[in-house]
């Protein structure tokens, strides 16, 4: 099931909640001593720099197991989140070893772009937001694709486990991005959607449509769930989407965002007898965001393009953070996933 810590940094005992909140995560990844010890120090470090400059944030913590990556296995995800001023320097933040708080441990962003498997960093005077994953092999991801993905899952009120899950599966030339969020909220709806992440796992090779009806029959000893499924085929450059239940979905090409619907039902409860399969163009700079309805129905996208040309998960957790609102306050579990077509690797 979706392990999320999150950690509400307001104060400087929420520093060592985060460092221990990265061991704890770094153990459920299997990882060594030594990138267990990296996982801590990035926590530090962007729990440290929540306080002292931002004026508090949150930092998420949650178990990556990247399918595609090869041997770098399961890694440890951390995005740290704020509405602060944002950096007006990003090339010296970025700096190795730069840092201006007292209460550091004198490692800074830089070191932490270097120690860490992946790193990005988006930041605007409307606030930062900085995704860290650590895995088991040092050194920054060389290996590359035709699509990328990634994400980011806050629980409601804080819970372990998310009821939301979201996974990208590759056969051959198809990528498979899938958003799952089960009924309701909890242990049950958690299952429900991890359910789904193992279900497409098996049957990434299949197209869209037949997926979706495979994911039903799975999931119909749970509560059910919302499920939506995006398959590129890379070598066709199309882009087939097909949804069932409350699931959003935005295609970001060309220059301009149009919606996907998802079609009345509850996977593993109530299938429809037909479901639409949407097929669209995939192009150089197509970006597909899917998201559970935890986010408000009436988020707008991003506009800042250069938002758009930072790693995925990085761009999730933005857009998350942006759809927020304290007038309207969150009332269920939250995902959002990205895909993005291949473009050169941006360093912060």
């Amino acid at each position: 099931m979706t392990q999320v810590w999150t950690i509400p940094v307001h104060d400087s005992t929420r520093v060592r909640d985060a460092r221990v909140a990265a061991e704890e995560a770094s153990a459920h990844a299997r990882l060594d001593a030594q990138r267990t010890a990296v996982a801590a120090l990035v926590a530090t470090e962007l729990a440290t720099n929540l306080l002292k400059h931002a004026d508090g944030g949150r930092l998420l913590i949650d178990i990556d197991d990247r399918p595609g990556t090869g041997d770098r296995g399961t890694s440890v995800q951390l995005a740290a989140l704020d509405h602060g001023p944002g950096i007006l320097d990003v090339v010296l933040a970025m700096r190795d070893g730069y840092t201006t708080s007292e209460a550091s441990l004198g490692a800074g962003l830089g070191t932490c772009l270097r120690i860490s498997s992946a790193f990005d960093l988006y930041s605007t005077p409307r606030g930062t937001v900085a995704v860290a994953r650590v895995d088991q092999r040092a050194g920054q991801e060389e290996t590359r694709s035709a699509v990328s993905a990634g994400g980011i899952n806050i629980p409601f009120a804080q819970a372990e486990h998310s009821g939301d899950a979201w996974s990208c599966a590759r056969s051959g030339s198809r990528s498979t991005l899938m958003l799952a969020d089960g009924l309701g909220h909890g242990a049950k709806a958690a299952q429900a959607s991890s359910t789904a992440v193992d279900e497409l796992h098996r049957v990434a090779h299949l197209p869209a449509a037949e997926i979706l009806r495979h994911l039903h029959t799975a999931l119909r000893p749970t509560r059910g769930a919302a499920v939506a499924v995006a398959q590129v085929d890379t070598d066709n450059g199309e882009l087939d989407f097909a949804g069932v239940g409350n699931i959003g979905a935005r295609l970001h090409t060309a220059g301009s965002w149009q919606h996907l619907i998802s079609h009345p039902g509850i996977v593993g409860a109530h299938y429809p007898a037909a479901v639409p399969v949407r097929r669209l163009p995939w192009r150089p700079g197509s970006l597909l965001v899917l998201h559970s309805d935890g986010l408000p129905s009436r988020w707008a996208p991003p506009d800042d393009a250069d938002l758009l040309v930072h790693a995925p998960a990085a761009i999730a957790a933005t857009i998350l953070r942006d759809a927020s609102s304290a007038a309207s306050p969150v009332r269920d579990d939250t995902c959002v996933a990205v895909l993005t077509s291949d473009r050169p690797v941006r360093r912060p």
